[in-house]
C-alpha cells in the first residue's frame, strides 16, 4: 500500500528513476536544476529554496569581517565549538530526534518554544523533517531525497533539487504533511495558501521567525563579547550550514560498504557510525537506522551522545517526557547476539 512518504516530495526534472532503476543525473542536470528552483522570479514557489540559500550564504558576511578585523584564535576556537558541537547537537535534537522521530515530547509549549530557539536558526523545519522521513523510508531507494549512490553534489543541493514538498498535492495528502509537520511550532499554511506558495510554513512567518532569531542571539553574543563574538559565532554558523549539506553522503560510506564487524550492526543501507560526527553531535548514524524513533544513538561505552545528555537532563527538569530508548533492546537483541 502506497504511503504519502512515496508522493509528498517534488520530483526533480530528470526524474528520480528511470525503468524502474534509480537515475543518476549529471552534474549539468544538477546544476540546472538547482538554478532553476532558487529563482523566485520564475515561479514564487520557488521561494522557500531561495530564502534558505540566501541566508546561508549571508553568513559569509560576518565571516569575512570576523576574519579580517576580528580574528584571533580563541574566537577561532569558540567558533568552532560552536558550529559543531553546538549546532550539530542542536541539529539532532531538534531537527532529528524530536521534530522528525517524536523520540521524546515536551511538557510545555513554552518549554519548545524556548528549545527551537537554542542556538542561530539556520534551517527551515520544513526542508529537513518531511524529506527525512522519506529517506528513512526509501534509503538509498529511488526517491531517497539524499540518495548516496546520486554522488556529493546530488546529496550537497538535495535541500533544493530533492527535499522540496509535491506542489500539487490533494487537500487529504496535505493534511497528512500537516500532521508531519505537527511537533513543531511552525505556522502552518493554510490548503489555499500551499497551493499559492508551493510549502508548508509561510513566507512572512518564516522571514520573520529569521528575524526576530536573529536579533537575539546577535544582541546576546554582542553583550557578552562585542560584534567580535557576534560576527565570529553567525561566521561560524555558515560554515556549519554548508558542511551539514554533506553529512548524509559521508554517513552513508560515499556510496561504498565502509560498514565493519562489530561497529556498524544495521545492515540493510550502507550508513555508518563515525567518530567525528558521534563525538560532536551525537550522529551515530548506523544506530540511528536501526532505531530511528531513539532519543539516544550512542549505544557503546565509547558512543558519546551529547543530545542524548541534553535530553536526559531537560527529563530530570521535567522539561521533556515520553522519551524513547532502545540502548537496552540493542545490547540484548543486536550486540550480544553478534559477539556470541
Amino acid at each position: 500500500m502506497k504511503s504519502i512518504l512515496d508522493r509528498v516530495l517534488q520530483t526533480p526534472t530528470y526524474g528520480f528513476e528511470r525503468d524502474g532503476v534509480f537515475y543518476k543525473p549529471t552534474r549539468q542536470e544538477i546544476w540546472r536544476e538547482f538554478i532553476r528552483k532558487t529563482n523566485p522570479f520564475v515561479d514564487q514557489k520557488n521561494w522557500l529554496a531561495f530564502w534558505s540559500w540566501a541566508t546561508t550564504l549571508s553568513f559569509a558576511v560576518p565571516l569575512i569581517i570576523f576574519l579580517v578585523k576580528f580574528f584571533s584564535f580563541k574566537l577561532l576556537l569558540l567558533g568552532f565549538v560552536y558550529s559543531m558541537v553546538i549546532l550539530g547537537s542542536f541539529g539532532t535534537f531538534w531537527f532529528h530526534r524530536y521534530g522528525t522521530h517524536g523520540a521524546f515530547k515536551f511538557t510545555s509549549k513554552f518549554a519548545r518554544f524556548l528549545c527551537r530557539n537554542l542556538v542561530i536558526k539556520i534551517i527551515p523545519d520544513e526542508v529537513y523533517i518531511i524529506s527525512h522521513h522519506v529517506h528513512h523510508r526509501r534509503s538509498e531507494q529511488a526517491g531517497d531525497p539524499y540518495n548516496v549512490h546520486g554522488g556529493w553534489l546530488y546529496c550537497f543541493l538535495a535541500d533544493v533539487n530533492h527535499q522540496a514538498i509535491n506542489r500539487d498535492l490533494s487537500l487529504k495528502d496535505y493534511q497528512q504533511v500537516q500532521r508531519l509537520m505537527a511537533p513543531t511550532v511552525v505556522r502552518m499554511n493554510s490548503y489555499s495558501e500551499y497551493l499559492r506558495w508551493g510549502s508548508v510554513c509561510h513566507p512572512l512567518c518564516t522571514v520573520l521567525h529569521y528575524a526576530l532569531n536573529w536579533g537575539f542571539w546577535y544582541g546576546v553574543f554582542y553583550l557578552i563579547g562585542g560584534h567580535a563574538l557576534a560576527c565570529c559565532l553567525f561566521g561560524s554558523a555558515g560554515v556549519w550550514a554548508i558542511g551539514v549539506r554533506t553529512y548524509n553522503f559521508e554517513g552513508h560510506g560515499g556510496g561504498r560498504n565502509l560498514q565493519k564487524d562489530g561497529k556498524d550492526f544495521h545492515r540493510e543501507d550502507l550508513s555508518v557510525n563515525q567518530l567525528w560526527p558521534g563525538y560532536v553531535a551525537g550522529e551515530w548514524h548506523n544506530n540511528h537506522h536501526m532505531y530511528p524513533s531513539g532519543a539516544r544513538s550512542g549505544f557503546l561505552p565509547y558512543q558519546l551522545d551529547l543530545p542524548w545528555l541534553w535530553i536526559r537532563l531537560l527529563r530530570s527538569l521535567k522539561i521533556v517526557s515520553h522519551v524513547r530508548d532502545y540502548k537496552n533492546d540493542f545490547l540484548t537483541e543486536i550486540h550480544t547476539k553478534n559477539s556470541a
